[in-house]
């Protein structure tokens, strides 16, 4: 890049160079253009001390040869790297300044070569005028493509790390999500698992036989959870969505998940009324693990529990859909018991549907937890 800077500048001081009134002054404009294009390869880590050198070269050449056209193009490179280095309003109070000497000494010096003169045209003071303006206007606008550039490759940062923070997001929300699932498919499985092996060990001192069927449906359970963690975790491997997965869970799941609880010990009753809901995955899986995740705790957190009511309401005249889970027990889910990963999926997940998630003591005591989802926001 240097190289060609400087060769550009050659190409600029080439007609000065070679003109005619160079008679006799040759040399020194060689020197200030060689010295010129040494001081220009230091341009991007001095840029205001190349610019102050590069306008003594300039005044000194205007002073020497005041008939000759100057050479002040390696100005115009040394503005063009200031306003790349520093913003707005400085860079061009920079040009502004630099224009100042160059000016002055133009209005009250320079001779305007007299062939370029005519009789209707403007004079020579007229003409030293249009010529300072000219140099600051050729300064300005030096300035004002280096601006532009630096504009330009800020912008383009901008975009870079724009795409850099939406995919850590995209990265944060996935694992969210995996952590989600993960938590839903362990935290009910190995609680149901203690559950069974728990009454097991009653069992087994009582009714050998009946023990055998426990540990059957403890066995049952542990596989379930497993194939559910090879799909989640399969979700981790394979990017290519080649490889077959396991269904997500959905409503014509409920059956076999209550039934599970029922066989943990936990005295379900169940009510579903209105019609079927939508055919969107994504919303029945929402239902499921609200209430996998609600019998959960009853199961792990409730005691004394003797009623556990589920009840799953579909209102669409209303526009929502009603979850909810409610026992009598003397447990409740506060914030010294777990992790608070799994109220904080369920609401979540209810955020999709522009839902909302409460739960807490119940007033004839008990804990409950009550979703409400609107199955219709997540196509809006």
């Amino acid at each position: 890049m240097d190289v060609v800077v400087v060769l550009a500048y050659l190409v600029a001081s080439a007609g000065a160079l070679i003109s005619p009134r160079m008679t006799g002054h040759g040399p020194v404009q060689l020197v200030l253009v060689a010295a010129s294009c040494i001081v220009l390869m230091f341009r991007r880590d001095k840029p205001l001390a190349v610019l102050a050198v590069l306008l003594v070269f300039e005044v000194i050449n205007i002073a020497m040869v005041p008939a000759a056209s100057n050479v002040g193009a390696s100005v115009w490179f040394a503005l063009y790297v200031v306003a790349l280095v520093y913003r707005g309003i400085f860079s061009f109070t920079v040009a502004a300044v630099a224009s100042i000497p160059l000016m002055a000494y133009t209005l009250l010096f320079y001779q305007f070569p007299t062939e370029f003169l005519t009789a209707n045209g403007p004079t020579a003071g007229e003409s030293n005028v249009i010529t300072a303006i000219a140099t600051l206007l050729s300064n300005v606008i030096a300035t004002g493509v280096g601006a532009s550039v630096r504009r330009s490759r800020e912008h383009e940062a901008e975009l870079r790390q724009w795409a850099v923070r939406n995919a850590q997001l995209a990265s944060i929300g996935e694992r969210n999500r995996i952590a989600r699932e993960m938590h839903d498919v362990v935290a009910h499985s190995l609680t149901v698992m203690v559950a069974l092996s728990d009454g097991a060990a009653v069992v087994v001192k009582r009714n050998p036989e009946q023990a055998a069927d426990v540990l059957g449906q403890l066995s049952g359970t542990g596989r379930t959870a497993l194939a559910d963690m090879r799909r989640v975790l399969g979700v981790l491997r394979d990017d290519s969505g080649t490889e077959p997965r396991s269904p997500q869970p959905a409503l014509t799941d409920l059956a076999a998940l209550f039934e599970g609880f029922r066989q943990a010990g936990l005295p379900l009753s169940v009510t579903q009324s209105g019609p079927s809901l939508p055919p969107d995955p994504a919303l029945q899986l929402t239902v499921y693990r609200i209430v996998q995740e609600s019998l959960t705790n009853v199961l792990r957190y409730g005691t004394s529990v003797s009623r556990v009511q589920v009840l799953i309401e579909n209102n669409p005249a209303a526009g929502q859909l009603k979850v909810a889970v409610a026992d009598d027990g003397r447990g409740s889910l506060d914030a010294s018991m777990g992790t608070g990963h799994g109220l904080v999926g369920m609401r979540e997940r209810a955020r999709i549907y522009a839902g909302t998630v409460t739960a807490g003591p119940a007033p004839a005591g008990g804990w409950a937890v009550d979703a409400v989802l609107h199955p219709a926001a997540a196509q809006d």
